[in-house]
């Protein structure tokens, strides 16, 4: 991609749950053009519109379908620099979206947390160095902010024997329909995890557990949940015991109800929850008046300091006033910021791991109001 002083980028599902704050935050770019892109464009031009006073972008809306027979040829006449896909669930995905952006020369970011997608997209490598852009999957809370906290803390250890990283929403946080309907894809169905110094299996949303956040979240239920992490982290970190990631629900009733029907699709008396999204996401609604807006994530690393003796780091992050949703949309609004700049010039197709650094993440935490608490032992 050759240089030049404006660049447009181009955000799928730009109008959307995650879609809305990555578009919202690239406003301040003056050297960007945003088109807004969906299936519903009355939904683009009601955001532009919103935001176009303010904005120093220039805003467009456009009409796109990711599942058009014509997308790959309507991509290339947009022409954009960039293109951010977050249009989810990308459970049972296909790479028709990144194969496009290679066709046309296009930098691609995702904020996809399905393991298959995220872990996989390196069969595009070659194509992506071949025709110098980079595709990165994963650009969300996992892997990559969870990526980039470990990484923070590596050169601490000597060894790692155990990662246990946690996510617990609160339950007045605004839910998007499309990530009820990827958690429930695996709810209930078997997947593997590195435990007990072996890959093993487990199921989704079972073994549930109460953990301590401290702070203003206290004591949340966890159960397990199906990400890149337990697949990317154990060689990445050379983890010795355990890489586990769970995540939870702030209201026992729900998150009880969540285990119950995994359950049912374990014993196989029911197949799959996902067709009923929309019905489930109306019932959750019903309880948006109690609980908080008060979410978190928590990270534990345990292992062997440099000089041979135990040690752990405990990272909680906390969001309070509603704010929790737009995590998974900092790790893409820092790469695309960087690549607007200039400053990566990396080419090929890779799980998000390792391209920012926590000094980065902290600016946007601190406008937020994000804020984290650092515990380290040994």
């Amino acid at each position: 991609m050759g240089k030049s002083t404006n660049k447009t980028v181009l955000i799928l599902g730009g109008y959307g749950n995650f879609g809305k704050r990555i578009t919202e935050s690239l406003c301040s770019q003056a050297q960007a053009r945003l088109l807004v892109a969906g299936r519903n464009l009355k939904k683009a031009e009601s955001l532009v519109q919103m935001l176009q006073p303010s904005a120093k972008a220039a805003l467009e809306a456009v009409r796109l379908d990711i599942l058009a027979a014509d997308f790959e040829s309507q991509l290339i006449q947009l022409s954009p620099d960039i293109v951010i896909h977050t249009c989810g669930p990308f459970q049972g995905q296909d790479y028709r979206v990144p194969s496009a952006c290679i066709q046309a020369k296009a930098h691609y970011i995702d904020l996809a947390d399905d393991r298959r997608f995220v872990c996989d997209i390196e069969q595009l490598d070659d194509l992506a160095k071949a025709n110098s852009v980079l595709l990165i999957s994963g650009a969300s809370s996992v892997p990559g902010l969870s990526s980039v906290v470990v990484d923070h803390y590596r050169d601490q250890f000597q060894s790692i024997e155990s990662l246990d990283i946690a996510i617990a929403p609160g339950n007045q946080a605004e839910r998007g329909e499309a990530t009820v309907r990827a958690i429930l894809s695996y709810t209930g169905k078997r997947f593997s995890v590195f435990s007990q110094g072996k890959w093993q299996d487990i199921y989704g949303w079972m073994n549930a557990r109460k953990v301590d956040f401290g702070g203003v979240l206290g004591k949340r239920w966890l159960a397990n949940v199906d990400v890149p992490d337990l697949e990317l982290f154990q060689s990445r970190y050379s983890v010795n015991k355990e890489v586990r990631f769970q995540a939870g629900l702030e209201l026992s009733v729900l998150h009880l109800t969540m285990v119950g029907m995994a359950y049912l699709v374990k014993k196989k008396l029911v197949k799959n929850w996902s067709p009923l999204t929309k019905l489930i996401v109306a019932t959750s609604n019903l309880f948006l008046p109690f609980g908080t807006d008060q979410g978190g994530m928590k990270i534990d690393i345990n292992g062997t300091s440099n000089s041979g003796e135990l040690k752990s780091v405990q990272w909680t992050l906390f969001a309070e006033d509603g704010v929790g949703p737009y995590i998974p949309t900092l790790s893409t609004i820092i790469i695309a910021k960087k690549l607007l700049n200039e400053e990566m010039n990396e080419t090929g197709a890779k799980p998000c791991l390792g391209l920012y650094f926590l000094e980065e993440f902290m600016p946007y935490a601190d406008e937020l109001k994000l804020y984290f608490e650092e515990v380290i032992v040994g």
